[in-house]
């Protein structure tokens, strides 16, 4: 059954809730964007229909496995997210650069922009979360804030599917929090930098 392209209004509110996935677990986005699209379940852009290869739901489900185990390690989570910065956030612009192809280069351009700011604020906003829990001695409130963080990109992505408007949205208002915390998710991601660069260090 071939499914209806989405509509520009449709597309950008799509694009507005997967950045923000992406920067929450940009494996997780992808894989569920393609098991999505193989379920006919959403229209991908012509750009984006390689996410339905199995191959690549393949390989991004099996790195969200690997970052399932990995954010949740105590210290090493730290340098793992701190180089996921620079995953997270040029994938989150590439979908929205590919899923902008019909536009002209320069809103193609403007949508890759947002995209990749989006991520980051979702990231920023992660870090900062992650801030306020990784004092706590009990290692519970940081595994679940991470289930939580895997949860929510899957459920923003699928959600984004079936009612766009609405979790865009959402994503929004996430967004607007965000960037009222701005201090506070500066120095969370710095943070997360100079804490990678201590573990980084002890390990050589």
């Amino acid at each position: 059954m071939k499914l209806p392209a989405l509509g520009p209004g449709e597309l950008a509110a799509l694009l507005v809730a997967t950045s923000f996935a992406a920067g929450l677990n940009v494996y997780a986005t992808v894989a569920t964007l393609g098991l999505l699209a193989r379920a006919d379940l959403v229209a991908l852009p012509p750009a984006l229909q390689m996410l339905a290869s199995w191959y690549i739901i393949g390989a991004s489900g099996f790195m969200f496995l690997v970052e399932f185990f990995a954010d949740k390690i105590p210290a090493f989570d730290l340098v793992w997210n701190a180089l996921h910065t620079f995953v997270r956030v040029p994938v989150a612009a590439l979908l929205a650069y590919g899923a902008t192809a019909q536009l002209s280069p320069g809103m193609q351009m403007l949508a890759a922009v947002a995209g990749g700011a989006i991520a980051l604020a979702a990231h920023g906003g992660k870090m900062a979360a992650r801030a306020a829990v990784t004092p706590s001695p009990e290692p519970l409130s940081n595994f679940a804030l991470s289930v939580g963080e895997d949860g929510l990109a899957v459920f923003l992505t699928w959600f984004a599917t079936r009612h766009p408007y609405w979790t865009a949205g959402i994503v929004l208002v996430a967004l607007a929090a965000i960037v009222i915390m701005v201090r506070w998710v500066v120095r969370a991601l710095r943070s997360l930098f100079r804490g990678a660069e201590r573990e980084l260090s002890a390990g050589t």
